[in-house]
């Protein structure tokens, strides 16, 4: 008996099936949006220091209301005298 027929026979479980899929889906979008992002540290072994490579204009948030960026100046002599 397929999943389709079963849901005709008994109709109080369409919402339930819908419901469970859209979640289901949501969860499954986000776990790939997540892993895409460059602010999420998977392997920490081959990129040991994975914010030097993100770039600051580009919003890392889901939304961004007016962010504006400006390099620190101490952390940029800093960053020259390491290097």
């Amino acid at each position: 008996m397929g999943v389709f027929q079963t849901l005709m026979k008994k109709k109080e479980l369409i919402p339930l099936a819908v419901i469970m899929t859209v979640a289901a889906s949501g969860a499954l979008s986000f776990a790939l949006y997540s892993f895409r992002k460059t602010d999420v540290i998977v392997d920490r072994r081959r990129n040991p220091e994975p914010w030097e490579t993100v770039d600051p204009h580009v919003p890392q948030k889901l939304i961004t209301i007016n962010q504006q960026w400006k390099p620190i100046e101490e952390l940029q002599t800093v960053r020259s005298a390491t290097k």
